[in-house]
């Protein structure tokens, strides 16, 4: 069920961001992310025990060292974990009940309440133990994982500390929490598409700012200019970036070096020139959320009016790579098995695919299935065999080489755009590139 409120910030949500410019204060902020954590405890965290087999979960994290998944839990105006704060979540599924308490001096916000009171037992372990006792639980999760770093986010101290103090008998219920946390990660729920359909929006319309005439003039303009103004534009936004932004250029007279595989020879202050193909890697944190956005423009020679066709059609040539990949998103499939089909179907129809998707949220590199890396394009062992699930968030990463005899070489189209798959199948979170951007714009004259 809805609550009032969650249907408020529905219909505020529809009408707030009519450009990048109009941002929520940090106190909006902070009530959106309250209202996002409660509808997530409350209706998501359930299901997700039900479908992993747990009935407790402990979160164990100190301040300053703070599990990855804690992060995401804590209230707004919560920074950090305060001094050691263990959270447990209690499901009972016959009562169709979920219990949240902190076991910590103070309620872990509004939405879990403290169970301990020091003076009456001044040890928080003890006071633990007491907790779990009285629950008796059948399935007890703890945060760690070989294979899934956001996923292993209980220290060996706190591990061990715990392990000394739990009563033998409830030893061997303590599993790894694994498929649990990954879910907590990676799933989205309505409220939060909603918002992550305006985040995309907003760096969008920063990458287009960025990649015109009001930001590039040929001839002076570097690619390191261009990469700072990117993140002047969210500081000035009262925004964050989650990764350093790129900007690399491509051209007849430039040996193919300056892409993805070369990352870290990527020449930095190169001076944009007319007849280059831009590309940009750009993303942003919002209402702890994540964006991460590929896309391409091309800076005008005197008197053209319009891209060179061979480069207009080597964006369809990424545009397809695109639809055979998400075309063959199917419930349950692992990211190898979709990795493989897609690049055989790209190469059967005469294209040069490379895929590196990897789910996109709370985190820029999240938890959840992974469809191909850069330098695994024969499939990611482990990580690439989780499968894929619904209510799930996915940065469409890929590129593809296509000849360019006019330039007598190779260049790459990198791609990337934000994408849901849901119950109702695939779609991009806010649209993506299907047209070159142009520097500077085309303007229409009108003569007398």
């Amino acid at each position: 069920m809805k609550t009032l409120r969650f249907t408020i910030v529905l219909i505020f949500f529809s009408f707030f961001t009519i450009s990048a410019q109009q941002i929520l204060s940090e106190q909006k902020r902070a009530e959106v992310v309250d209202e996002i954590l409660a509808d997530r405890f409350n209706n998501l965290l359930p299901k997700l025990m039900d479908d992993t087999g747990f009935d407790m979960w402990i979160v164990i994290s100190r301040e300053y060292n703070e599990d990855p998944i804690l992060k995401t839990m804590l209230p707004a105006t919560w920074l950090n974990a305060r001094r050691r704060t263990i959270l447990v979540f209690y499901r009972n599924k016959s009562n169709d009940t979920i219990e949240k308490l902190a076991v910590a001096r103070y309620n872990f916000g509004k939405n879990i309440i403290s169970a301990w009171d020091k003076e009456k037992q001044p040890n928080q372990w003890q006071r633990l133990v007491e907790l779990i006792a009285e629950r008796n639980p059948k399935s007890i999760g703890l945060n760690f994982s070989k294979h899934f770093n956001i996923a292993d986010g209980l220290v060996k101290t706190d591990y061990e500390e715990f392990m000394a103090v739990l009563p033998e008998k409830y030893k061997s219920q303590v599993k790894s929490a694994e498929k649990l946390a990954i879910g907590w990660i990676e799933t989205r729920t309505e409220l939060e598409m909603v918002i992550y359909n305006q985040l995309v929006d907003i760096t969008h319309d920063i990458i287009a700012e960025a990649f015109s005439e009001k930001v590039i003039t040929s001839g002076i303009t570097t690619t390191t200019d261009v990469e700072w103004w990117m993140r002047d534009k969210v500081t000035a936004l009262g925004l964050e970036t989650w990764f350093h932004p790129t900007v690399d250029v491509q051209r007849t007279s430039e040996d193919l070096g300056n892409h993805l595989y070369a990352f870290s020879n990527r020449p930095e202050n190169m001076v944009i020139l007319p007849g280059d193909l831009l590309h940009c890697d750009f993303g942003i944190t919002y209402l702890r959320l994540n964006t991460d956005c590929q896309e391409l423009a091309y800076v005008l020679k005197p008197n053209e009016k319009a891209p060179p066709k061979y480069l207009v059609d080597a964006l369809k040539d990424g545009n397809r790579v695109q639809d055979i990949f998400t075309n063959n998103f199917e419930t349950g499939k692992t990211g190898n098995q979709i990795l493989s089909e897609s690049l055989a179907q790209g190469k059967s129809e005469g294209l040069r695919p490379a895929i590196y998707t990897h789910p996109l949220g709370t985190y820029g590199h999240s938890s959840g299935t992974t469809l191909g890396m850069w330098d695994s394009q024969n499939g990611v062992p482990v990580n690439g065999n989780y499968p894929l699930h619904e209510n799930t968030v996915y940065a469409i990463e890929l590129n593809t080489t296509v000849n360019i005899p006019e330039w007598k070489r190779d260049i790459r189209i990198m791609l990337e755009e934000a994408g849901f798959w849901g119950p109702d199948g695939f779609r991009y979170v806010n649209g993506r590139q299907t047209e070159l951007l142009v520097i500077p714009r085309i303007k229409e004259h009108q003569g007398n």
